[in-house]
């Protein structure tokens, strides 16, 4: 539901307060606007929790600047992530979705879809793209987990930060030293080497990569099995429709799921007046895309889950406008084999505990299922 005013002012975490940004249409025109700021140094820049505002200046990359600064530092990464590249790690990826279906079968059921498969997918796929040793998966995913989660004391946080950043700073160096076809690798040649950028730098960026390409992948496979599984018409066309289905029911999915669950956050450089209201120079502004993807001005019969539902793809889970997630391609990709590469290697696949016994995760910045229990 959105909320009946336009705008509201709501107390965070610290008790400082914010404006909630609740409509598509708002969102969409701040998103862009240059008096709206992504620069976390701000001092009233409204984090998540105690624990993102005690490491946000060791965790500062890109995301956090504003133009020109963040488009020169996004730049790098464009050819990474563009289409054309993503679509060519496709077969790599079915591969990978195989492998783990084998292993699965193999194994037979009951197993824990998440540990199984929504978590191991997009972690194998990012360790391959950026050349992470998938075998330290156990620390990096540890060390994230701790950072990522709101109830984490400062100190916790920016201790497993700084570990974080010290691996992946170690590893950039010796892909220095040793390059190898992989995303650091072209890391540290192009940028690292040549002086444009700093060791310092590339741990972060890197960090960002390998926390971005696995947390919001894996939430979204398991909750979109989750989601398909309560309505079995939908789930048969996600299983059984062709490539272009697919990708509007992930679209749809990535839609009714809003996994990003705890808004963009901003901070106004100068007054903006909206809807009869003024959101001062200073003023932190989050803006809950989970809501403007259940706006009724936008999405007809915004709360009910459709796969053949047009337009999609206008949703705002990826965000908008120039800090729009720069991974977005290699999420749907993944999305777009995991889901049917699952659901017709198991056809009588089934939850194996009831949804009302289920646990979700609400803590982290990412709204995800603990473990979902399955069978076939």
């Amino acid at each position: 539901m959105i909320a009946t005013a336009p705008i509201s002012k709501v107390t965070l975490w610290n008790g400082t307060t914010a404006w909630l940004v609740t409509r598509y249409a708002d969102q969409v025109a701040l998103l862009r606007d240059k008096r709206i700021s992504a620069d976390d140094t701000h001092p009233s820049y409204p984090a998540v929790s105690a624990a993102e505002d005690a490491t946000r200046d060791h965790n500062r990359t890109f995301i956090s600047m504003d133009d020109p600064d963040h488009a020169a530092a996004r730049r790098k990464f464009m050819g990474e992530f563009s289409v054309r590249r993503v679509a060519g790690l496709r077969p790599r990826i079915e591969q990978i979705v195989a492998e783990l279906l084998d292993l699965m079968e193999d194994a037979g059921p009951p197993a824990d879809l998440v540990s199984a498969f929504a978590m191991a997918v997009p972690v194998r796929v990012i360790c391959e793209l950026l050349g992470v040793p998938y075998a330290d998966r156990g620390f990096f995913q540890e060390a994230n987990a701790v950072v990522v989660d709101t109830r984490s004391t400062p100190q916790a946080a920016l201790d497993a930060s700084c570990a974080l950043t010290a691996y992946l700073g170690k590893l950039v160096e010796k892909k220095l030293n040793a390059p190898e076809d992989d995303l650091l690798s072209r890391l540290a040649v192009e940028h690292l080497a040549t002086g444009r950028t700093t060791r310092e730098e590339c741990a972060r960026e890197a960090r960002l990569l390998l926390a971005a390409g696995q947390e919001t992948t894996t939430a979204m496979i398991a909750l979109g099995i989750c989601a398909l599984l309560q309505h079995p018409d939908q789930l048969a066309l996600v299983r059984d429709g062709g490539p272009h289905q697919v990708a509007t029911a992930v679209e749809e999915l990535l839609r009714y799921l809003s996994v990003t669950h705890m808004g963009r956050r901003r901070v106004a450089v100068a007054d903006i007046g909206l809807h009869g209201y003024v959101i001062k120079a200073g003023d932190p502004v989050i803006f809950a895309g989970d809501l403007a993807n259940r706006d009724p001005e936008v999405f007809e019969d915004a709360g009910r889950l459709d796969v053949r539902r047009s337009m999609t793809r206008r949703h705002l889970t990826f965000g908008h406008g120039p800090h729009q997630c720069l991974g977005q391609h290699l999420a749907r990709l993944e999305l777009q084999v995991a889901y049917p590469a699952l659901l017709q290697r198991f056809p009588r696949l089934r939850l194996d505990r009831p949804l009302s016994e289920l646990s979700f995760r609400t803590e982290k910045f990412v709204y995800g299922v603990r473990d979902l229990p399955i069978a076939w």
